[in-house]
């Protein structure tokens, strides 16, 4: 979001508003029983036709779930349904938890400890704990550390998770951009470290399948061949990898591909911008809409939030905070801090990190790569005033397009009714499982979390 908003933006979307027709009792101000398309929506129409840059509407419609054939996949991992379906279980499976530090943790938490629909596929709290948390609240806000490990025992992310949502439209991975041997990464085998997580990328996938191939042992986690043989998943396997050997077919590479298939089918698209661009001009309010004209016009946020998923590959310094003060167990990884600059080795890539994907972000309530606003107003003021956060960060890596963008109130709460509502998908829950093969309590199974979610 860096373009400076002409003034006349507001007073143009609000001559839009009053152009629609007097509303019935029981509706909104500004909206119609009919879905016709309003004045408001036909001026959104041509802004989004104009940002599409000739591709149309369709460029920014997410596909369906089911429908394989429009989801963007790694060739060398077709999507297929007995994939998704055996990833589906592997990704809330707390029975892969194997290698705790400590053995009470053992089968205590899974992939969505971190990554959950509760908090639209991110953690719920500023920094995620796998091995060595405890808790999980109503959507993972009471996730803490388990007073039993210390600081460099317990399992954290240095940086704040990034959503899983939309994976699919993100073909390196992280907030660095590390995992993924296609893309931006290639060129940057170097970089690529025998012996750290790096080092999957030499299998040669794109960044969904790398990050889950590595995560799994990253977050000590793996496959126990006694959960294989005693439960339902020796036949998943077999129907989801069929092509591969039977010696290869049960380990952590298989896992971590049909893993990264579900992640690819994890789309929001019942959001109702979604909806809207579909044909249902009542599934977002009028300010809703003021808010997405300002978002892909004059506020300039389609710059770099483009495409299905609202985002990009791209990476900017925009000077926030890293992951400080409470809710910070342990620092990980201190090159975190460097962003792309952290992988590349590069300095000119120091501090600056990915453009993130917008859908279901409010669920999480924690936003920036270092988790340091608490609401997405917050973020779009510090977009609004661009006064950096960081002092860390050089001046020289500043991109020249943060400057501030001069938005009124009444814009400001427009376009975070945009963010907040008309991207969010009401019913992430779709994708879970209503139970997993092992019997489990999940996402996580430690005794606290159990209560919390009131399971076993």
């Amino acid at each position: 979001m860096f373009k400076k908003l002409p003034i006349y933006c507001l007073a143009l979307c609000m001559f839009f508003l009053a152009c629609n027709k007097d509303p019935q009792d029981g509706e909104e101000p500004g909206t119609s029983s009919s879905n016709e398309p309003t004045t408001l929506d036909n001026a959104l129409l041509d802004i989004l036709r104009e940002a599409a840059d000739g591709q149309g509407l369709d460029h920014f419609v997410l596909p369906q779930s089911n429908d394989f054939s429009k989801i963007p996949q790694d060739p060398n991992n077709p999507l297929t349904g007995a994939k998704v379906k055996l990833g589906k279980l592997l990704y809330h499976e707390t029975a892969l938890a194997i290698h705790p530090t400590k053995e009470m943790s053992k089968g205590t938490y899974s992939c969505a400890s971190c990554h959950h629909a509760g908090a639209g596929f991110q953690a719920g709290v500023a920094q995620a704990i796998g091995d060595g948390g405890i808790g999980f609240g109503v959507a993972g806000e009471d996730r803490a550390k388990n007073n039993f490990y210390t600081s460099g025992e317990v399992d954290v992310q240095p940086i704040r998770t990034p959503s899983m949502m939309n994976a699919a439209y993100q073909i390196n991975q992280l907030w660095n951009g590390q995992f993924g041997a296609t893309g931006l990464n290639a060129g940057t085998e170097s970089q690529w470290t025998p012996d750290t997580p790096k080092e999957v990328n030499t299998l040669g996938y794109e960044g969904v399948e790398t990050q889950a191939i590595a995560g799994l042992k990253v977050h000590r986690m793996g496959i126990d061949m006694n959960l294989i043989n005693t439960t339902q998943y020796r036949s998943l396997f077999d129907q989801a990898f069929p092509d591969f050997s039977e010696a290869d077919r049960y380990n952590n590479i298989t896992a971590g591909l049909a893993i990264a298939a579900y992640e690819r089918t994890v789309l929001s698209n019942q959001a109702p911008f979604q909806e809207w661009l579909k044909g249902n001009y009542k599934a977002m309010t009028d300010t809703e809409k003021i808010g997405a004209a300002l978002f892909f016009k004059d506020g300039g946020c389609v710059d770099c939030h483009t495409g299905p998923a609202l985002n990009s590959m791209e990476f900017y310094a925009l000077c926030m905070d890293d992951l400080v003060g409470p809710g910070v167990y342990g620092e990980g990884d201190p090159m975190a801090k460097f962003g792309r600059g952290g992988f590349t080795g590069n300095p000119a890539d120091n501090y600056k990190f990915k453009v993130p994907q917008l859908y279901n972000l409010k669920d999480a309530g924690i936003f920036g790569h270092g988790g340091t606003f608490n609401s997405l107003r917050e973020v779009v003021e510090y977009k609004n005033m661009a006064q950096p956060a960081n002092n860390e960060v050089p001046l020289t890596q500043i991109p020249n397009e943060f400057q501030p963008l001069n938005l009124t109130p009444t814009e400001i709460e427009s376009l975070v009714s945009f963010l907040e509502g008309g991207l969010h998908d009401p019913n992430l829950e779709r994708y879970v499982p209503e139970s997993i093969p092992s019997g489990q309590c999940f996402p996580n199974s430690d005794p606290l979390s159990k209560s919390d979610l009131g399971c076993n």
